[in-house]
């Protein structure tokens, strides 16, 4: 019997600080752009100093870019344009800096942290940072077979807490989340079907490398054979994903919940991300309010998850290559609205008011005035 229990995180996830908000929402009102202006930046400010429980905001300035990596059993059915267990190939694209998650967090000077849940390979390929944390080697056929034993599975769990922990101590102030893996897309979309009681069909996708018509169908099999095992633990969150997830997908879930406990925010990549996030959301109902929603990949999967989180993606930009890639190029939206909302002037006392704005208030400069909610900060 596993000592973990996903939902008593509930209980230590608190939303955004509301009144942190109200004080945000009043500040953009006297600012000299006009309300509206700025569109959703206006919004994700008002989100970031609510997470941060100040105000004005604080600028992003120590993101973090994070990535749990694992190979996947069901891959050797050819549901995926990559080979079976050659994930370590993304790892090692990533740590030599040509992939293209790894140019753009170059350029964008975003430090990367790649984890190791469950890749198939020999250890010795990689360095020793990011294997000692492997859990297994490669996660089970989840069409025949569980993905991870119950011991695994709550390892996994708590292997992304820990890794949430870390950032969270090291003073992280957002993550950017995203998976290298193979055949992920397979797991990830039978847990948003399990979730959101829907047929196989509905959710298959193509994957971030493509695959043609006889692979999609084959994919579409794995899942529906995969949703059979699905359904029986729907209740259980870890038993769901100890049947039909893998070690990369459970630590990401577990890494989700616990930034959610830390008050660190979370830009959400693609499928991957999203289906973890969806099996989080049924342990802790108010952690979504955490998350952001980088981009749309095109993932039917996703597109369903999403909409279940009512969480609206930042970015359309037909991005499918995965690894973080659309959810870093979003982080620039997020620091300029930061930006926007901490150092855009106010208007002069009683210069083009509103009837929302009393004139009461003497002129401030940017990054005058602060409330803070005591624990806002990540510890």
């Amino acid at each position: 019997m596993s000592s973990l229990n996903l939902d008593d995180f509930s209980d230590l996830i608190e939303r955004p600080d509301s009144g942190v908000r109200r004080d945000a929402e009043e500040r953009r009102e006297r600012l000299a752009v006009p309300p509206g202006a700025l569109g959703r930046l206006d919004e994700l400010g008002e989100w970031l100093s609510a997470a941060q429980g100040a105000v004005p905001v604080r600028a992003v300035e120590r993101p973090r870019l994070v990535l749990f990596a694992g190979d996947h059993g069901v891959a050797e059915l050819g549901v995926s344009g990559r080979a079976p267990g050659t994930a370590h190939e993304l790892v090692r694209s990533v740590l030599d800096g040509t992939s293209p998650v790894a140019v753009l967090a170059r350029r964008m000077g975003v430090p990367v942290r790649v984890v190791d849940a469950g890749l198939d390979c020999d250890p010795s390929l990689l360095p020793e940072d990011v294997v000692r944390h492997r859990v297994r080697r490669g996660s089970g056929r989840i069409d025949v077979e569980d993905a991870l034993t119950a011991e695994e599975a709550e390892r996994a769990v708590r292997l992304g807490v820990a890794i949430a922990d870390e950032e969270a101590d090291a003073g992280t102030d957002l993550v950017v989340l995203g998976d290298l893996s193979v055949g992920g897309t397979t797991p990830a979309s039978a847990l948003v079907a399990a979730l959101c009681g829907t047929d196989a069909s509905v959710v298959t996708g193509r994957g971030g490398a493509g695959i043609d018509d006889l692979a999609w169908m084959r994919k579409c099999a794995a899942i529906r054979d995969a949703l059979r095992r699905a359904r029986p633990v729907l209740g259980d969150q870890l038993a769901l994903l100890t049947a039909v997830g893998g070690a990369d997908l459970a630590a990401t879930t577990g890494f989700l919940l616990q930034a959610a406990v830390r008050r660190m925010p979370v830009i959400l990549d693609g499928v991957v991300s999203a289906a973890c996030a969806l099996v989080a959301q049924r342990a802790a109902f108010r952690a979504p309010d955490w998350w952001l929603a980088g981009q749309v990949s095109g993932e039917p999967a996703q597109t369903k998850a999403l909409d279940r989180m009512a969480l609206e993606p930042l970015l359309e930009q037909g991005v499918t290559v995965g690894e973080g890639t659309g959810a870093l190029l979003a982080l620039p939206l997020v620091q300029a609205a930061a930006a926007f909302a901490a150092e855009l002037p106010e208007r002069p006392d009683g210069a083009g008011g509103d009837a929302g704005d009393t004139g009461d208030a003497a002129p401030a400069e940017a990054g005058s005035e602060s409330v803070s909610a005591g624990d806002g900060e990540a510890r």
